[in-house]
């Protein structure tokens, strides 16, 4: 879902973004354009939408798709395990600044 699709659809939702400036491997790779949006539901904390735009997405939004199926929670991510330094960091990222846990921004 898209934010907007989101609170047309009734959720109260908390949204994270995470730029590629801010990812140690995207600086390393000279890939710094781009960022990952996530969305969540506040009251439930359900993964709803992702938005990803730049280097390796493709690579990484297998996670989006398996949390989605999955019906994962915000909390759930946050308990799982994200490499350092790899470009899937960004959705744990995002993910933390959707709830006022962010510590790389």
């Amino acid at each position: 879902m898209t934010e907007r699709q989101a609170k047309e659809g009734g959720y109260e939702i908390k949204v994270g973004k995470f730029p590629y400036t801010a990812s140690g491997k995207a600086v390393g790779a000279g890939q710094t354009e781009g960022f990952v949006k996530v969305i969540y539901d506040a009251k439930h904390g359900e993964w709803l939408g992702t938005h990803a735009i730049g280097y390796n997405v493709t690579e990484t939004i297998m996670e989006t798709v398996v949390a989605r199926k999955l019906e994962a929670t915000w909390h759930e991510v946050l308990n799982s395990i994200h490499p350092h330094p790899t470009m899937s960091e960004a959705i744990k990222d995002a993910t933390e600044a959707a709830f006022g846990e962010a510590i790389h921004l």
